[in-house]
């Protein structure tokens, strides 16, 4: 499959009104919490390979995380053999979904958006998983664009961006697919930066260049994500061989990206990646023992960096890293595709250096949700 650059009208269809629930009625009341206390919002991602949901409050210009869930269902798993979703993966996400609408039940959650990305984007049978979905679990879940999926992705990142970024630079690595925008926001002032990209979802991608206002000098959505990618080249034994080709193959799909074919550095210009490839790698960096969201998130990466964790994953092995604990064991199978990605858009970019976002498409709903309500204090 091409690239993807959806015309995006539909994807901003949902958006004018309030978030619906996506929970039948009978199976959740509407909240009942101190009115001193703010209100419960819900984002579920089901992606090629997790099934992944936050429950959060709004706190200030931020949110405070209630409850959480992370299951690797690999819903994703024969679907380039046979463009469909197989049964036994579908059985997986069915099991993992009925968790998700216990916490929802128990939270008495009653604003949320449930969403499915890649995987069910392009499987035949996808609506026919998503009524059976809604029959099974008493979810209803939106397969939502390519478009909207970046937009999701740049809207997480909003708190990490500079206010003296004039170019910036998104990525987001998923199982499926792989989002990049090039946003230009020299148009707005610099204490009005972060807003302006939380704003962004309010409808399809700017791409006129107005006073005051972030654009989108281009985007694109690449069918290759770190399962996609990984499948590409199974049947290549040589592990060093087989993480060269899969960096070659994915820069080959950038030559349409208006920003791979600008070789100018740009002034204030920033990257941030967003993906459990990055903060994978990021963790490595650090020597953590154990994951720290909060040593993670916002950290700033150069190539030699990113390049040095690395070579360390390819001496490793495959068996040293599935050893490896920084890499851990649901990863290790997919950390060199993945890698194989980073390595490509670190080497094709104007700039060293990057910053880590452990954030991502549930963050992206939960601001999105919060700020359409104002629930959100916006930074002057």
């Amino acid at each position: 499959m091409p690239p993807e650059r959806p015309a995006g009208a539909d994807a901003a269809q949902h958006r004018t009104g309030p978030v619906r629930s996506a929970v039948t009625p009978t199976s959740v009341q509407p909240p009942r919490q101190p009115r001193s206390e703010a209100p419960l919002y819900a984002a579920l991602d089901l992606g090629t390979n997790s099934c992944r949901m936050l429950i959060a409050r709004p706190k200030g210009t931020q949110f405070e995380v209630v409850d959480s869930f992370s299951k690797a269902v690999e819903l994703g798993t024969g679907l380039k053999t046979s463009g469909m979703l197989s049964h036994r993966p579908m059985q997986r996400t069915l099991q993992a979904l009925r968790i998700c609408r216990t916490k929802l039940e128990h939270h008495k959650v009653s604003r949320m958006r449930l969403v499915a990305t890649e995987a069910c984007r392009r499987a035949s049978n996808s609506a026919e998983f998503m009524r059976r979905v809604r029959s099974e679990t008493g979810l209803r879940l939106d397969v939502i664009t390519a478009e909207e999926e970046a937009q999701l992705a740049v809207v997480s990142c909003a708190s990490l961006v500079d206010p003296t970024t004039a170019q910036l630079l998104v990525i987001d690595i998923g199982g499926g697919s792989t989002e990049l925008v090039w946003i230009d926001l020299s148009r707005v002032p610099e204490a009005a930066r972060r807003d302006a990209i939380l704003r962004m979802y309010d409808g399809p991608f700017m791409r006129e260049a107005l006073p005051g206002q972030a654009h989108v000098v281009d985007w694109i959505s690449v069918p290759l994500g770190v399962a996609t990618l990984k499948d590409h080249f199974r049947e290549v034994d040589d592990d060093a061989a087989r993480f060269a080709l899969m960096s070659w193959y994915f820069e080959e799909q950038l030559e349409a990206f208006a920003p791979y074919r600008d070789a100018t550095a740009h002034e204030g210009f920033q990257i941030i990646g967003t993906s459990g490839t990055i903060t994978t790698v990021a963790a490595s960096y650090l020597r953590l023992r154990r994951y720290d969201r909060n040593k993670v998130d916002g950290l700033v990466m150069n190539s030699a960096q990113v390049d040095k964790v690395i070579r360390e994953y390819l001496a490793l092995g495959p068996i040293g890293r599935r050893q490896d604990p920084r890499i851990g064991r649901e990863r290790h199978t997919q950390i060199m595709s993945g890698a194989a990605i980073l390595t490509a858009l670190m080497r094709v970019w104007p700039t060293e250096r990057m910053s880590v976002a452990d954030r991502g498409l549930r963050e992206g709903l939960l601001y999105a949700q919060m700020s359409h309500d104002g629930a959100l204090k916006l930074e002057h």
